[in-house]
């Protein structure tokens, strides 16, 4: 069934959402379940808020919400800025920006654009399985190569690929950077925990493409969920799988529960592991963050699996990370510390 026959209009309930630039919404049998809100955007570049303390400068998003659907994802309360829940809806309503390459070269050649690092993949991930359908990646490559703007891609997707060739014409003119997400290798509870990505296999065939493209690849290994991820045998399996793949650096950092993926995630847990509840109430209190007893002791074991598999002794990494804003197991989980 081709694309333009599912559009939906008039007052259908799936085409109701009060988005400036609406153009159109679409749902596709290739999609079951999810509608994509096709809008024209006015601005692609999003500046960082000063007082954050990310690496980069600006952002592009070109689309809002995730089919990745992560149940962890601190992403989720921003669908609430479109009247839309951080669970459900940031998972199937996909706000896809179709004009966002034409706006993006209006931008860059500004006379004012200082052709600072720009990020992607910060709010939702540009290589989403819909990107095989909008095609919008390969117009935003190009159009920041040939401004001589410096760029990252972070993704779980291997899609990527697909424009491999695009990043390597790109990495002659301007930095490039490219870093694959991927905290577990357990198959069965990565799909659980993220059923909506690529398989742990896939993404480490991503890795292996890109570094033998010619390319560096960053990994970041976030979140590690306590109780879950965080034991020595399953840091030990994640670190030799990326140093077998060929990846260039690893970043670990536990699990941060931020307002809107706090519920979703705990609500997951509940029916997941429901034993765990209580310790992850205690271990996160009312904030977003686990404590720093729990971060230095992450810290530690993710330092020695860093050392023991070598990315200690491999060449540093030349860019600024995309930092995160960061058998199944029982549900008592490895040993820690008795604080936990």
């Amino acid at each position: 069934m081709r694309w333009e026959s599912r559009e939906l209009k008039g007052a259908d309930a799936t085409a109701l959402l009060p988005l400036a630039g609406l153009v159109r919404s679409v749902s596709t049998p290739e999609f079951a379940g999810v509608t994509f809100h096709e809008v024209l955007c006015r601005s692609a570049l999003n500046r960082v808020p000063a007082q954050s303390s990310m690496p980069f400068t600006w952002t592009i998003n070109p689309t809002r919400g995730c089919l990745h659907r992560c149940t962890y994802c601190f992403a989720r309360r921003t669908h609430e800025y479109l009247d839309l829940d951080a669970g459900q809806d940031f998972d199937t309503q996909i706000v896809v920006k179709t004009n966002i390459v034409e706006v993006l070269r209006k931008e860059l050649g500004r006379p004012s654009w200082r052709r600072e690092h720009v990020a992607l993949g910060t709010n939702s991930d540009p290589y989403m399985r819909a990107e095989g359908r909008y095609r919008l990646m390969p117009g935003i490559i190009t159009a920041l190569a040939e401004s001589g703007t410096p760029f990252s891609i972070l993704t779980k997707g291997p899609l990527l690929r697909r424009d491999l060739p695009l990043l390597v014409d790109a990495a002659r003119t301007v930095p490039v950077s490219v870093a694959v997400s991927l905290a577990l290798v357990d198959p069965e509870l990565q799909q659980r925990v993220e059923p909506g990505t690529s398989t742990p296999k896939a993404r480490l065939d991503l890795i292996r493409a890109i570094t033998d493209a010619g390319l560096e690849c960053s990994v970041l290994a976030m979140p590690i969920l306590p109780w879950l991820t965080d034991s020595e045998d399953q840091l030990d399996d994640l670190y030799a799988a990326l140093a077998d793949a060929g990846a260039t650096d690893v970043t670990a950092g536990p699990l941060h529960l931020r307002p809107g993926a706090r519920e979703w995630y705990l609500a997951w847990l509940q029916r997941e592991f429901p034993g765990l509840v209580p310790r992850y109430r205690r271990l996160y209190g009312s904030g977003a963050y686990a404590p720093k007893e729990y971060r230095q002791w992450l810290g530690e074991r993710t330092a020695r699996a860093h050392r023991m598999h070598g990315f200690d002794r491999r060449a540093p990494f030349r860019w600024a990370r995309t930092a995160a804003p960061e058998p199944a197991p029982e549900a008592t989980g490895p040993a820690q510390p008795a604080l936990f």
